[in-house]
């Protein structure tokens, strides 16, 4: 599966996807960053005079509800209904579904929307599936393999695919399931380290025509990224810089040789 994870990668470099971010206020300049590492071009516009256009202009759409507000679910809402009159993928991230009630219904709603990948922690997809509260703010109160069969189910269920993240990530459309256990504890010390796994996922969505290859391989790169840069990090700080490097410099070989991976199928 290496092979086809680092031909996902390369396609991506060569295309140089257009990424059009809706996104959270905490973490644009980590994702903007992170997908610029990895060989895609950020946009991130949310006025809703121009979220339809950007659409156009764009590979892929993430929808990340971190900073939600009412006028920029007006803006996520249009900018993915012209995503799907144009068949372009796009990504919920609903951070924190299950803080609020009104964080929880808008995640609700956008999910009726039809997303090609759901990327979240296993409280967070709880949530948005149950349409309740299932963790405490943006923090996951669930071990992701614990959640696999409800999740499994809805994926086949609704026909997307979900990227479950945590010690252990998972991917499954339903029929196929991979479990990665890349990465390392300390890539949650830095902020927006999910969303930028979101945004990069995204970039693999317009360069792959396989949503689950796209996920898979968009997580593991994250993975084996946060690996290396945690082994050359002293702290927080350097994480971040050694991530965006790891990113950038991430290759077939070091793929081949980090990669942690299980398949199955149903």
């Amino acid at each position: 599966m290496h092979k086809e994870i680092a031909n996902c990668l390369l396609i991506l470099r060569e295309q140089q996807p257009v990424v059009h971010n809706i996104t959270n206020q905490v973490v644009m300049n980590n994702t903007a960053n992170a997908l610029l590492a990895i060989g895609a071009s950020p946009i991130m516009a949310h006025a809703e005079e121009e979220v339809a256009e950007m659409v156009t202009l764009a590979g892929a759409l993430v929808i990340n509800t971190g900073t939600l507000t009412r006028s920029l679910v007006s803006s996520m809402v249009l900018a993915i209904e012209r995503a799907n009159e144009l068949g372009k993928p796009w990504i919920l991230d609903p951070v924190g579904a299950g803080a609020t009630t009104f964080r929880l219904n808008m995640n609700h709603e956008l999910l009726q929307l039809k997303p090609t990948v759901v990327r979240g922690n296993a409280s967070e997809i709880l949530s948005v599936l149950a349409g309740e509260a299932s963790g405490k703010g943006v923090d996951s109160i669930h071990d992701s393999s614990s959640t696999l069969g409800t999740i499994q189910h809805s994926a086949a269920e609704l026909g997307i695919v979900m990227a479950v993240t945590g010690a252990v990530d998972y991917v499954t459309d339903g029929k196929r399931l991979a479990a990665i256990s890349n990465g390392h504890p300390m890539m949650a010390k830095v902020t927006g380290t999910g969303c930028s796994a979101t945004a990069v996922t995204a970039a693999f969505l317009a360069t792959c025509e396989d949503p689950w290859l796209a996920a898979l391989s968009s997580l593991s790169c994250m993975g084996i990224a946060g690996e290396v840069a945690v082994e050359l990090s002293k702290g927080p700080g350097s994480l971040q810089m050694h991530l965006l490097d790891q990113l950038f410099l991430l290759n077939e070989s070091m793929i081949r040789n980090r990669l942690q991976l299980n398949l199955e199928s149903f």
